[in-house]
């Protein structure tokens, strides 16, 4: 747990999460052009691990795919999130994990948006705000004990699975 001693969020609720994506031949075939989609996406970020808990950001429906945006063709991806709760403390480290995993594994050609669902959090604006600011995600990069946090929530071998 990276939250500190207190749980905004003691006991979740848990949500049943997608299989794995079944692969064919094709998605192993370099020479197949084959456009960026939604599941995609998803299965980008639905590893991510929630920084209070030990479960992932699909298991508490942090994340779905009904809530990203993906343009091929206009390089853009759009990703909401919705906090657990209205006052999550945790959510611009939780949309900083999904945009920092987004940016190290999409081709740089992608603009990539990633904002709380409105109306999901008491500070939707100023976490929003935050997330859409480069230098002010550049300089939280540049934070060693926030960059450390972040790599933790994308560690998926953190959870011993």
């Amino acid at each position: 747990m990276s939250g500190g001693d207190r749980l905004d969020n003691v006991n979740p609720t848990l949500y049943e999460t997608q299989g794995k994506r079944i692969l064919t031949d094709a998605d192993w075939d370099d020479s197949v052009v084959d456009p960026f989609d939604v599941r995609e996406i998803f299965d980008l970020i639905r590893e991510i691990n929630d920084p209070e808990h030990p479960l992932t950001l699909e298991q508490l429906n942090v994340v779905t795919e009904e809530q990203i945006i993906v343009d091929d063709s206009k390089n853009k991806v759009e990703v909401m999130f919705t906090p657990t709760i209205p006052h999550c403390s945790m959510a611009t480290l939780i949309g900083l994990a999904i945009r920092v995993k987004l940016l190290r594994s999409l081709p740089e050609r992608f603009k990539v948006d990633v904002m709380i669902r409105p109306g999901t959090h008491a500070s939707e604006v100023a976490v929003n705000k935050q997330l859409a600011d480069k230098e002010r995600v550049a300089a939280a990069l540049e934070n060693s004990h926030l960059l450390e946090v972040v790599n933790q929530c994308l560690d998926t071998q953190a959870r011993g699975e």
